[in-house]
């Protein structure tokens, strides 16, 4: 259930999880290589209060936030048993948030050329795999789940999608998050840390506009910042605006036209992998 527009409230099944792409061909058992079994008793301390589901006037009455945090507590255990899965395999994994369009995809692409950590991508849109097919095109290994009217990912969706990616190896997975500045801030999906893109032609209002958003970031790529000239877009007062909702969180200005920009990028990747000094 998105506590934010009530997008799939009982859509915890693994329907979303059709017609996905992916590199390698080889067996997925649900045990086999990744170590684990499927019993689900263990629980963790979740990061994402929800509390803010009282303020929603939508969902004002006890029956409905009871069934909310119901589902909601069942997606946290499932996130701590993703991150147990990450952890495993030493591996750091990154939720990549932000609207359609402001190059995630492009971003993932590109990286390769300035890292040597090796990662792979768990690709979330409602339909097509195309995002997934243009990392594939590139050598990155990537896996695409199609969630059909949910405008987020959740961690079952997540889990799924681990079983056919070859963990053993990798320094990183990203999930990349469907288009949205909203919804997926409020899943926890079982990544360790939050990347959020805010894009040059968006405008910097869109920061205090979704603060949540923000509030959750662990740090956010100002992107296509070659369009500056073109732009209405106040670097400074997005900063200011960051700063204010999220004193904590740090703040990359990027260009995939710009190789300093990107190696700035592989830099924080590499100096928050689990086990950075």
């Amino acid at each position: 259930m998105c506590k934010d527009c009530g997008c799939s409230l009982t859509r915890h099944d693994h329907d979303h999880l059709g017609a996905h792409s992916h590199v390698d061909s080889h067996d997925h058992s649900h045990d086999n290589g990744h170590g684990h079994s499927h019993e689900h008793g263990a629980s963790h301390s979740s990061s994402h209060s929800h509390s803010e589901l009282h303020t929603n006037p939508q969902l004002n009455d006890k029956k409905t936030l009871s069934v909310i945090h119901k589902i909601l507590d069942k997606n946290d255990v499932e996130a701590g048993h993703n991150r147990a899965h990450f952890e495993a395999h030493n591996i750091t994994a990154f939720n990549i948030m932000s609207s359609p369009g402001s190059g995630k995809t492009t971003l993932l692409e590109n990286l390769k050329e300035y890292t040597k950590l090796n990662y792979a991508v768990i690709e979330g849109d409602l339909e097509t795999s195309r995002d997934a097919d243009r990392l594939i095109a590139k050598g990155i290994t990537a896996y695409q789940i199609q969630t059909g009217s949910a405008c987020h990912l959740d961690a079952f969706m997540v889990h799924g999608a681990l079983h056919h990616l070859p963990l053993d190896g990798l320094d990183i997975c990203f999930v990349e998050n469907v288009g949205n500045l909203v919804c997926p801030a409020s899943y926890d999906v079982g990544t360790h840390k939050n990347i959020v893109l805010l894009s040059v032609p968006e405008g910097d209002d869109k920061i205090e506009k979704y603060p949540v958003m923000f509030r959750r970031a662990d740090v956010v790529f100002i992107t296509k910042c070659d369009l500056l000239p073109y732009f209405d877009f106040k670097l400074d007062e997005a900063r200011a605006q960051l700063k204010k909702l999220n004193p904590a969180t740090q703040i990359i200005e990027v260009s995939i036209k710009d190789g300093d920009s990107m190696q700035a990028v592989a830099a924080w990747l590499k100096d928050n992998i689990r086990g950075a000094q």
